[in-house]
């Protein structure tokens, strides 16, 4: 069992978009962080929330552009990305844990979904 993402797309700078994440599992027990791993970089830190949707954390790339949320009666977090830049391009994944760890980081989560690509482009 896994969570699923969905919503990447080809986007152009400045433009707009909504990664959902959701999962066969009830989610809504689990913190849910996203992730990003853009071709030949590191798996980096986009944003965390914990499973009641109270505390949230943001990479610093992100600050201020991205909002994560979730709807625990739907099963879903979202990612909320505004401001896109072409370095925002890369394939981002939900991944989910028992625990919000005390920093937002690969590390912290266990479960791991397949990605989804977003391209950020003129």
């Amino acid at each position: 069992l896994q969570p699923v993402e969905s919503g990447g797309d080809f986007v152009q700078p400045g433009g707009s978009l909504r990664l959902s994440c959701t999962a066969d599992f009830a989610l809504s027990y689990y913190a849910v962080g996203w992730f990003r791993q853009a071709p030949g970089g590191e798996r980096e830190a986009v944003s965390c929330i914990d499973s009641l949707g109270v505390t949230t954390d943001y990479g610093d790339a992100v600050k201020g552009r991205f909002t994560v949320s979730r709807d625990n009666d739907k099963n879903t977090v979202y990612l909320d990305m505004n401001s896109l830049k072409s370095e925002d391009s890369g394939v981002y994944y939900c991944a989910s844990d028992l625990w919000y760890g005390d920093t937002c980081s690969p590390e912290e989560y266990a479960t791991w979904g397949q990605g989804t690509q977003v391209t950020v482009s003129s």
